[in-house]
């Protein structure tokens, strides 16, 4: 599973960006309480880092026997659910189910989803240009232009962008006055598997635009928001659950996510104890 904190919660210096305004650091461990112990460890001011955020660390592990009783789950349909892979949505519709088992209060909601698409590429560009021109050959065709995308952003257009990005993270807190956490599908599909995609190259846009689809928009808000498992395909790939909560509040996400983890057998299945 991974867990990724609010934006600023852990230094990012050291790590080569994608978009500085919206990268994110966590973990990616075998269970909901490793990810937690790893947290702790890896959190905390970095005044050397200019995206680090001076909030009190936590303790992240010591809250997760807390469970889900009472806590008001989010279920925002509109987008998060759409165009479903059925496999995936009929997880979904049994993860929601066990959730409210365990004691918590569902609620659908109304989410608007924002974009990232031209300040992540214009980000991204002003870190890698000199690369990218110098040495394109090293560049793997996709990833050379999703970085060359961001070569015509003006600089005014990036200005607004950051504006707008401000707005969002500001104006997400509202839904969190009627909701302690959201879940969501991870992915709206599995993963596709590479072979296919080598087999058509062409077919690795739409698929990536899919499989970031539900998660971006949580870089986006800067919330932090976990996914751990909630079922198998068919065919054996893992479908993930993603839950996610207001800023700072790791501890919920963390609460909710241990709680269905210890209630199910989906991780027990994908990492057996050594």
């Amino acid at each position: 599973m991974g867990l990724k904190p609010s934006y600023g919660r852990v230094s990012s210096r050291g790590v080569i960006p994608l978009s500085a305004s919206l990268d994110h650091v966590g973990p990616l461990a075998a269970s909901v309480e490793d990810a937690a112990i790893v947290l702790q460890a890896i959190a905390g001011y970095d005044a050397d880092d200019g995206t680090s955020a001076d909030v009190p660390v936590a303790d992240w592990a010591g809250v997760l026997g807390e469970g889900a009783q009472g806590l008001r789950v989010g279920v925002p349909r509109a987008y998060f659910y759409d165009e479903l892979d059925p496999e995936v949505a009929s997880a979904m519709e049994h993860a929601l189910r066990g959730i409210q088992t365990l004691g918590a209060e569902m609620k659908e909601v109304q989410l608007n989803a924002p974009t990232d698409r031209a300040l992540q590429a214009a980000e991204s560009y002003a870190y890698h240009a000199g690369n990218v021109n110098r040495t394109p050959e090293f560049y793997q065709p996709e990833t050379l232009r999703r970085i060359r995308s961001g070569e015509n952003v003006s600089p005014a257009e990036i200005t607004q962008r950051r504006r707008e990005l401000e707005e969002a993270r500001r104006n997400i807190s509202g839904i969190f006055t009627d909701v302690d956490v959201l879940v969501t599908p991870t992915t709206p599909i599995p993963a596709p598997l590479i072979d296919d995609l080598k087999t058509n190259p062409d077919a690795l846009r739409p698929a990536e635009l899919k499989l970031l689809r539900n998660t971006r928009p949580f870089n986006v808000w800067g919330l932090p928001a976990i996914s751990v498992l909630c079922g198998f395909t068919q065919a054996g790939l893992p479908i993930g659950l993603q839950i996610a909560g207001p800023h700072w509040r790791e501890d919920l996400v963390l609460r909710l996510a241990h709680a269905y983890e210890q209630a199910t057998a989906w991780q027990r299945r994908q990492c057996p104890p050594l």
